[in-house]
């Protein structure tokens, strides 16, 4: 049974941007490869792919559709259709030519929606078809969400009704998915994503102190986020809750990490910051390819900061964690990734923070080693790879 991880063409495999789904899709692949599984990805054309030694079967689209795209405007919608339509032809061929059943894993809404109204049933019925939700909308209430779904995601919709398997990255989804859209139960099934404990790991300080160097934050205490800058990461919220901490210690600084999605936005936490006074304690750092230049910036930082509205499962969180660096999860999902985190609100972040982290205390240095043993202990990409394996041998039989 062969395995087709699908890309979403939203950005080449591997992604040079720091792109969840992406990585989820390199590294499920890698794992896979480690295991003696045949798998192969197809993904949108590129010349700007990084180099890579995975197996990788290219859809071609029209060159001004190749470059890495972190907005999520119009070009990008179209993008996204353009290549599904390809990738859809692209997989027709492919099942038209296959002698065995097939497992084709899909991890982005219009990828699926089209494949399942343009390729005919009979071509369809030689492949097991698997769906993970990655979209954190999924985790809210369902009567807050429920006519924004209907409307913005229709075509998610209709891509779980109609897949073998539906992945979830938590349970909330999976109560939605199942209650509110009527999918079977056993065809829904909970897997959270992993981490590369290889790649995502705790360095020395002399690499601590080069890096902080780099970024001219020599000598300071870092809260870092992590994340795409617009409004549901949240990082004019943070600015909001941290600022006490910020004007209280000379020695703390917010830095903050990702692609800029919305330039209104990132304005707005300059603006906050320069409201609150705080101006010269919150420092973007820019983008950062994931890998090794993001693991050391993990790794410059005394606490990671979590404030997403929404979220399937936070990747940056668990990332964090197995390089030994503690996250304080200020938000409202219902989500405890284990030891290694602080669950808070925005009334205690405060609190919590100054007593917890930046008092550099015993329990902190045991909190550090307890996260990093966590992300050893349960989210290792191979460990995360088994339990999709098995329900796609379970889900054949």
């Amino acid at each position: 049974m062969k395995i087709y991880e699908i890309g979403t063409g939203y950005t080449p495999i591997p992604a040079q941007v720091a792109a969840a789904t992406e990585s989820v899709v390199e590294e499920l692949t890698k794992s896979y490869i480690e295991m003696g599984q045949p798998v192969e990805i197809i993904d949108i054309s590129s010349s700007e792919r990084a180099k890579n030694n995975l197996p990788i079967t290219e859809v071609k689209v029209p060159s001004f559709f190749t470059k890495d795209d972190v907005s999520l405007g119009i070009i990008h919608k179209i993008k996204r259709v353009v290549y599904s339509v390809a990738l859809s032809f692209r997989l027709k061929k492919l099942l038209k030519n296959e002698k065995e059943k097939v497992v084709l894993h899909f991890h982005n809404q219009y990828n699926l929606f089209l494949f399942l109204n343009l390729v005919p049933k009979r071509f369809r019925a030689k492949a097991l078809i698997a769906y993970t939700n990655h979209n954190g909308m999924w985790s809210k209430n369902w009567n807050d969400v429920k006519e924004t779904l209907h409307k913005r995601y229709f075509q998610e919709i209709f891509a779980m009704k109609n897949a073998d398997l539906v992945f979830v990255l938590n349970e909330e989804t999976r109560k939605n998915v199942v209650e509110q859209l009527g999918v079977k139960a056993k065809r829904v099934i909970k897997i959270s994503n992993g981490v590369n404990t290889d790649v995502y790991c705790p360095v020395s300080q002399t690499e601590i102190e080069e890096t902080k160097k780099k970024y001219k934050i020599n000598g300071k205490k870092v809260i870092l986020q992590v994340g795409s800058v617009y409004e549901n990461k949240g990082q004019a919220r943070a600015v909001e809750m941290l600022s006490p901490i910020l004007k209280k210690h000379d020695d703390v600084i917010y830095a903050y990490v990702g692609g800029v999605v919305s330039q209104e936005y990132f304005e707005s936490v300059c603006k906050t910051a320069e409201k609150l006074g705080v101006s010269d304690r919150v420092v973007y750092l820019g983008t950062a390819v994931p890998g090794a230049e993001m693991n050391k910036l993990y790794n410059i930082a005394d606490i990671t900061f979590f404030a997403s509205e929404y979220e399937g499962f936070p990747l940056v969180c668990i990332e964090s964690v197995s390089a030994g660096v503690p996250v304080v999860i200020c938000s409202s999902l219902d989500f405890d990734l284990g030891s290694g985190c602080i669950i808070t609100s925005k009334e205690k972040s405060v609190n919590d923070i100054e007593e917890k982290v930046l008092s550099c205390s015993d329990e902190y240095k045991k909190l550090c080693l307890s996260a990093r043993k966590n992300a050893e202990d349960n989210y290792s990409w191979q460990k995360i790879a088994r339990k999709y394996l098995t329900a796609f041998i379970e889900g054949e039989n």
